[in-house]
């Protein structure tokens, strides 16, 4: 990328000269290692000196931020640093690649560091899979955990989960049922494959709930009521003495519907009396002779 080092030369700078990178993916910086750093400092000495870069302000780190703050622990006044002559967005991919390739950066800062480094400085997936040592494939798995809210990740972060269980918990898409699945997880101490096992008892139920059934919504309630009288008039044209009780109220409309049980035109299809038509009396059946036949058999007839 056409960086430059000052001849290689390691020269002392003031402590107070030197800021961090605003590039820089990693946020936290766990006490207790930065303690550790320090004592080594301070009874070995730095033993791999800071890269820095000159600017107006001073210094700003590309890489080292971790002993930086350890050497400001130990009490240190000044660091061995080597300078380097670098754009800004040399300075911020410099910085991002050194710390993604570390093994003890945080999931979350790592896949964040992945986004910046291809969404605010233009470098491609490709070169960044390149720069990093990673596949292609990794690189979005990683940047897929960034689809998990800011409260999850704090949470997953805070108690200790895993890559692993975070890629799990992806697979339920929706947010309220994610989280408490999270919560279970948490709860229950799972490791990742009992989370997996979890999530895939979860999914599975979701998918044997019946779906709801389509509803039908009308906004105008004349159309049922238009639908009832309708169906009333057509039982009553039909010879079903059936009538219509309505009682409307500010909150609802009462609709009742009565069909005679008993009597000449209850609940049978049959014309009313001035629309029948006369049978004539030669088109009746004859009336069963009660003379049995002599040889007791049955006798049929054939109209001719």
């Amino acid at each position: 990328m056409g960086i430059m080092q000052d001849k290689r030369r390691v020269i002392e700078i003031p402590l107070d000269d030197i800021y961090p990178n605003p590039a820089q993916p990693r946020r936290s910086f766990p006490e207790k290692e930065l303690l550790e750093l320090s004592r080594s400092i301070r009874q070995n000495g730095l033993l791999q000196p800071l890269s820095v870069r000159r600017t107006k302000n001073g210094y700003e780190l590309i890489a080292g931020e971790r002993r930086w703050r350890a050497c400001r622990l130990a009490g240190l006044d000044s660091a061995a640093c080597i300078v380097n002559s670098c754009s800004d967005k040399q300075s911020a991919v410099l910085a991002m690649t050194e710390n993604l390739q570390r093994q003890d950066l945080q999931i979350f800062e790592e896949a964040e560091g992945i986004r910046r480094l291809i969404e605010e400085w233009g470098v491609t997936q490709e070169e960044a899979a390149l720069r990093l040592g990673k596949s292609q494939s990794t690189l979005a798995n990683k940047l897929r955990l960034l689809r998990l809210t800011q409260e999850e990740r704090k949470k997953i972060s805070e108690n200790g989960l895993t890559e692993r269980h975070a890629r799990a918990l992806l697979r339920v898409d929706d947010v309220e049922l994610r989280g408490k699945v999270l919560d279970a997880i948490l709860a229950q101490h799972l490791n990742v494959q009992q989370t997996d096992q979890f999530i895939e008892r979860i999914l599975s139920e979701k998918e044997d709930k019946p779906k709801n059934k389509k509803r039908i919504i009308v906004k105008d309630i004349r159309i049922f009521m238009n639908t009832i009288s309708h169906a009333v008039k057509t039982m009553q044209l039909s010879g079903i003495q059936a009538k219509t009780i309505r009682n409307e109220t500010d909150d609802y409309i009462e609709c009742i519907v009565r069909i005679p049980k008993t009597g000449p035109a209850a609940g049978r299809m049959t014309p009313p009396p001035e629309k029948q038509a006369a049978v004539p009396e030669a088109a009746q059946p004859p009336v069963p002779s009660m003379e049995s036949n002599p040889e007791d058999k049955p006798v049929s007839r054939i109209a001719g």
